[in-house]
C-alpha cells in the first residue's frame, strides 16, 4: 500500500505543468499584439488563395474513401503485435496456432476487402 506522501511530486509537477501552462497563456495575452486586419482574418489553405466559397460540397466518396483507408490501415496495424510476439508464440503453440491465427485475421480483413471492393466503393468517379 502505497502512502499519500508518495504523490506529493506527481502533484507538484502536475501543478507546475499547469501553472506554466496558464501562465503562458496570460502572459501572451498581456504581452502579445493585436492587430487585427482583413488579410488576418482570411481564410488560409496552403499559401494559396481561396478561389471558390468556403462552403463547397465533396461528394460522399470522398469520406468513404477516407474512412475505408483508416479501417484497413488500423487492421494492418493491428498485426503489429502478432509480429512482435511470433518466435514467443511458436516456442510456445508450435508453427501451425499462430499461422492459423494471423490466417483467420487476414481472412476476415479479404472479406472485408471484396465486400467494400464489390459495392464498388473503391472507384473513384
Amino acid at each position: 500500500m502505497t502512502a499519500a506522501t508518495d504523490f506529493i511530486p506527481i502533484i507538484i509537477m502536475l501543478a507546475f505543468a499547469v501553472g506554466v501552462a496558464f501562465g503562458i497563456i496570460i502572459l501572451s495575452h498581456i504581452i502579445g499584439r493585436r492587430k487585427p486586419n482583413p488579410v488576418k482574418q482570411d481564410f488560409y489553405e496552403c499559401g494559396v488563395p481561396p478561389l471558390t466559397s468556403q462552403r463547397m460540397r465533396f461528394h460522399v466518396r470522398f469520406f468513404i474513401i477516407a474512412t475505408l483507408f483508416i479501417v484497413f490501415d488500423f487492421e494492418g496495424l493491428c498485426l503489429l503485435p502478432w509480429a512482435i510476439r511470433y518466435r514467443a508464440l511458436l516456442d510456445t503453440y508450435g508453427w501451425a496456432m499462430p499461422l492459423l491465427e494471423v490466417l483467420v485475421f487476414l481472412g476476415i480483413l479479404l472479406v472485408g476487402f471484396i465486400y467494400v471492393w464489390r459495392k464498388g466503393a473503391l472507384k473513384w468517379e
